[in-house]
């Protein structure tokens, strides 16, 4: 995953070769085919089995997901993408999840322990399960991000224990507000997070596989403890903020007292000096 946008405009542009056009009014990925495309007779559209073609499918908000590509090609086609994005994360994280065709199932889907097998995976499976794999892989990220956020409180908080007072600065606690904020706005912006599939309403065997996959990387319940964690961090914000307005009230307090003592000084000292 990539640290900012992904040009999707300019990553189409140099690969229009490759690009798929879209099914759908989702525009936030775009989805690119590299090899040698063999048509499924049935009429459902291309699918992955007896053929070398790779897909990679490419979100606006920087992940990518890849299917049929082998390890040793990965750095390959992230590179493809690389130039379009504003720059990367320190740190790349991954994962892999496992789709099987299987003709022979007796059932549209079959589910197992890290893996799916499907009858046929054309253009709509890849979507559908791209936009589920995408978007579990960004809020992972994102829940870092945010307990990376929760330890920082949570070591101001132990800190103010020992000491009944912290030292952080108000330019560096409005970083904080920005950084929750800018966030949560992400996840359900940008992921689109509670946004159904366009290709699962409109068919319910992807419906299915959107559901099902959603249910499987727990999206609903990883969303719920990152909100729980924005909560606590907002929680802290706001105390602090507070603790940095009375610090502000009494510094003004003080300096008033002090001005109103000097004003008295003057007074005295004038009145005598004009007794004199």
């Amino acid at each position: 995953m990539y640290d900012k946008d992904v040009d999707l405009k300019s990553l189409v542009e140099l690969n229009k070769h490759n690009f798929i056009p879209p099914s759908s009014r989702m525009t936030n990925y775009v989805v690119l085919k590299f090899g040698n495309l063999k048509p499924e007779p049935n009429g459902v559209g291309a699918t992955l089995s007896g053929s070398d073609c790779g897909y990679m499918v490419v979100f606006q908000y920087g992940s990518i997901v890849l299917f049929n590509v082998r390890d040793h090609e990965v750095d390959g086609y992230l590179k493809i993408v690389e130039r379009h994005a504003s720059g990367l994360l320190p740190e790349m994280r991954k994962d892999e999840y496992e789709v099987r065709e299987k003709p022979t199932l007796s059932t549209w889907m079959q589910a197992g322990l890290d893996r799916i097998m499907l009858q046929y995976l054309n253009i709509d499976g890849i979507r559908t399960i791209g936009s589920v794999l995408g978007q579990s892989i960004a809020l992972d990220y994102y829940v870092r991000q945010v307990d990376g956020m929760v330890a920082e409180f949570t070591d101001i908080n132990r800190a103010m224990e020992k000491t009944g007072t912290f030292t952080m600065e108000r330019k560096k606690l409005f970083q904080l507000v920005g950084k929750a904020n800018s966030n949560l706005a992400d996840v359900i912006l940008k992921l689109g997070l509670f946004e159904r599939s366009d290709i699962a309403w409109k068919d319910a065997k992807y419906a299915q596989i959107w559901e099902y996959l959603r249910d499987e990387f727990e999206l609903t319940q990883r969303f719920a403890s990152l909100d729980f964690k924005l909560k606590f961090v907002e929680h802290n914000i706001r105390f602090l903020q507070e603790i940095l307005q009375n610090r502000k009230s009494d510094f003004l307090e003080w300096l008033i007292i002090i001005l109103i003592g000097a004003e008295i000084l003057i007074s005295v000292y004038d009145i005598a000096h004009k007794s004199l």
